[in-house]
């Protein structure tokens, strides 16, 4: 795992998302894999992955969702990517919503040569350390960031076409 992996990992844990107990049974692999398909899953479907005893019965439960070959169909270096939250230009749009999860705004972008075409508004925070956490809601780091910034990604006919950065005070 990446030091921005281990990043979100420790984040995620303080975020008082109501299981931390239960993600700290996740190995570095599993929490990569589980934090980049939690995107995909109801807060139902979230509870019932962690409350499984077993990394096989926790494995086989994505498989049966349909989610295992979401992240899995990947490369190892494009698995590292996405946990790294590295999004890059070419990009899939599942690929991105794997490394920033939803987006905090989408909006369909029109006057585009792609047949569907959406921007997708995230936030983020740089904290005094120079790292950086994808805004969530709720955030309990929000108020200790040295900067409040936003990416707006276009996504023409399901791949990254272009990331603009700008800053933000919200």
């Amino acid at each position: 795992m990446t030091w921005m992996g281990l990043l979100l990992f420790s984040v995620w844990n303080f975020t008082g998302c109501g299981y931390e107990r239960l993600q700290k049974r996740l190995d570095v692999q599993e929490f990569d894999h589980w934090y980049a398909l939690r995107v995909y899953m109801s807060e139902d479907q979230r509870k019932t992955y962690l409350k499984y005893k077993t990394k096989d019965e926790r494995d086989a439960y994505l498989k049966e969702l349909g989610l295992w070959d979401r992240f899995y169909s990947y490369s190892p270096e494009e698995r590292e990517a996405i946990v790294a939250g590295d999004v890059q230009l070419g990009w899939s749009k599942d690929m991105l919503e794997m490394a920033w999860g939803a987006p905090y705004e989408r909006k369909k972008a029109i006057g585009r040569a792609a047949q569907r075409s959406f921007v997708y508004t995230y936030r983020f925070e740089q904290q005094q350390d120079g790292s950086v956490l994808v805004w969530e809601p709720n955030s309990k780091t929000v108020y200790k960031a040295a900067r409040l910034f936003v990416k707006m990604v276009t996504i023409d006919d399901d791949v990254v076409s272009e990331i603009e950065e700008k800053d933000a005070s919200w």
